[in-house]
C-alpha cells in the first residue's frame, strides 16, 4: 500500500512531473469544488471570477457585502465582524497553562530573531557637498489573514504579527474565518493577545481580504495584507495587489528532503509526514542517490501513517504531490532542488554544511535531523511564512523588511549640484524632456 501512496521515480521522470509546478491559480475544479461553486454562486463560475464578484460587493456594500458573503459560502448570519476584546481575555484565561506557555515562548524567539535583522536609517554626508540617504519607516496598518479552515493556525499569527510589531507597525489586525460554527478556535484568539494585535475580525475567504484591502464600517482599510490561505485568499490577493501591498502569493506548503544512505528512514518518514497532513495539496517529496533509503522510507510511511489522525488528508497528499526521486548523487539531488525551489529544504546527510553554499533557491534550509522543519513551524524564530510554488527563485520569507518602506533622502547642496547637473542635462536631452533639461540649466545659468 505504501508503494501505491509514495511512488518512486527516476531523477528525469521527476523533472516532468513529481518538480513541475502549475501556476498559482491554475487549479483544476473538481467535482466537490464545482458543486460548491454552484450552491454559493447559482452556477459553475471560472475561481477569478467568483472572486472577482466577492470583491466588488464588498468595495461598494462594505460590511453588507461581507456578511452577505459569509452567509452564502459559510451558512452563518454574523451579526458583528469584531470579536469582543472579551472574548479574546476568556479565551486566553480558557486554554491550557502549558499552551499558553507555549505560545508565549514562541512568540518570543520569533521576536529575539527578528531584533537582529537591520532595518535602519542612514545618512552618507558627501566629501563634495550635501547629503544622500535613506530613512526606513514602519508601515502604518497591516492585516493578518490566519488561516481556521481545516485547522486553526496560532502559529501563522504569531509569526506574522509578532514580526511587524518589531518592524515598528502602529496597527495590527487579524482577519480569521469564524467556520459554519460561528466560532474561533480559542487558541487564536489567546494567539492574538500574546502577539498584542489591535483587534480581530471574525470574516475569512475573499471577503477578509477585501475588508482590508478596501475597509469597511467595521475594518479598516490595511496598507499590506500577509499571512496564507486557501486558494480563494491567494487569488484575491491576487487581485487587490496595487491598492494594497502583499507579502505574496502562497501556495500549499512543501518540502523537499534531501537524505544520503545513512539518514534515519523513520525519522525521514516521520518529516515528511509532517508536511503532508497539512492539507490535500501539500508536497513532501524524498530526492536521495539510495534506492535502499527510499524503498525504506516508504515502509516507515505507511507504518506511521496507522497511528495518525489525518492520515485520509496523508495520503491523499503523498499521492499527488509526494514522492522519493532517485538521483545519481548529492550534487544532482542539490540540482534538482534548485529547479524545484522549495519552501522548505530538509539536508539529512553526514555534512549538511558542505551542500549549503549550493543552495540557490529555497525558502529556509534545515541542516541535519536536529534541525528539523516542524521546529520551524513553530518555535526556532524564523517566520515560517516563506514562498511557495517555486517562488524562492526570487522571493524571501517574511521579515522586518516586509513591514517597512525605504524613503529616499536627497540633500544636495549647491556644489554637489553644480557637478552632478551637466550629465543629468545631456540625459535629459537624449531623452526628449526639454522641460528637465531646462530645470538643469537655469541652476547652471544661476551659478554662472
Amino acid at each position: 500500500m505504501a508503494a501505491d501512496i509514495f511512488k518512486l521515480y527516476d531523477a528525469d521522470e521527476a523533472r516532468q512531473s513529481l518538480l513541475h509546478r502549475a501556476p498559482v491559480g491554475d487549479v483544476h475544479v473538481t467535482p466537490s469544488l464545482a458543486k460548491g461553486l454552484e450552491r454559493v454562486f447559482g452556477e459553475v463560475l471560472e475561481l477569478e471570477e467568483a472572486v472577482r464578484r466577492i470583491l466588488y460587493d464588498v468595495r461598494h456594500y462594505g460590511d453588507a457585502g461581507v456578511i452577505n458573503w459569509t452567509a452564502k459560502i459559510d451558512g452563518v448570519g454574523l451579526e458583528a465582524l469584531k470579536v469582543d476584546p472579551a472574548d479574546i481575555e476568556a479565551a486566553y484565561a480558557q486554554i491550557p497553562d502549558d499552551l499558553r506557555e507555549a505560545l508565549h515562548f514562541a512568540a518570543e524567539r520569533v521576536r529575539t530573531f527578528h531584533q537582529k535583522q537591520p532595518a535602519q536609517s542612514w545618512i552618507d554626508w558627501r566629501d563634495g557637498g550635501g547629503a544622500l540617504g535613506q530613512m526606513i519607516r514602519p508601515l502604518e496598518r497591516v492585516g493578518v489573514y490566519a488561516p481556521g479552515g481545516t485547522a486553526p493556525y496560532p502559529s501563522t499569527l504569531l509569526m506574522c504579527a509578532v514580526t511587524a510589531r518589531v518592524a515598528g507597525v502602529e496597527q495590527v489586525i487579524v482577519t480569521t474565518p469564524s467556520g459554519r460554527e460561528n466560532k474561533i478556535a480559542p487558541v487564536l484568539l489567546a494567539a492574538a493577545k500574546v502577539a498584542e494585535v489591535d483587534a480581530v475580525y471574525r470574516i475569512g475567504g475573499a471577503q477578509a481580504v477585501a475588508a482590508m484591502a478596501y475597509g469597511t464600517e467595521s475594518v479598516p482599510k490595511v496598507d499590506k495584507i500577509v499571512g496564507p490561505g486557501n486558494i480563494f485568499v491567494t487569488l484575491a490577493k491576487r487581485q487587490v495587489f496595487g491598492q494594497v501591498d502583499i507579502d505574496g502569493l502562497p501556495g500549499p506548503t512543501e518540502t523537499l528532503v534531501i537524505a544520503d544512505e545513512k539518514a534515519d528512514p523513520a525519522v525521514v518518514a516521520a518529516d515528511l509526514l509532517a508536511q503532508a497532513e497539512h492539507d490535500t495539496l501539500a508536497s513532501a517529496i524524498l530526492v536521495t542517490p539510495s534506492r535502499t533509503l527510499a524503498e525504506a522510507v516508504q515502509v516507515e510511511i505507511g507504518q506511521q501513517m496507522e497511528n495518525l489522525s489525518r492520515a485520509e488528508i496523508i495520503a491523499e497528499s503523498l499521492q499527488n504531490q509526494g514522492g522519493a526521486v532517485i538521483c545519481a548523487d548529492l550534487e544532482e539531488a542539490v540540482e534538482l532542488s534548485n529547479l524545484y525551489a522549495p519552501e522548505h529544504l530538509c539536508l539529512h546527510i553526514g555534512d549538511p554544511w558542505s551542500l549549503t553554499g549550493k543552495v540557490k533557491n529555497a525558502g529556509g534550509v534545515f541542516l541535519g535531523e536536529h534541525a528539523y522543519e516542524v521546529l520551524g513551524d513553530y518555535t526556532a524564530g524564523p517566520t515560517h511564512v516563506m514562498p511557495t510554488m517555486g517562488t524562492a527563485r526570487f522571493a524571501s520569507p517574511l521579515s522586518v523588511r516586509d513591514f517597512t518602506k525605504i524613503i529616499s533622502v536627497f540633500g544636495l547642496d549647491q556644489t554637489e549640484a553644480a557637478n552632478i547637473g551637466p550629465a543629468a542635462q545631456r540625459l535629459a536631452q537624449s531623452e526628449g524632456l526639454d522641460a528637465h533639461a531646462a530645470a538643469v540649466g537655469k541652476r547652471l545659468e544661476d551659478r554662472d
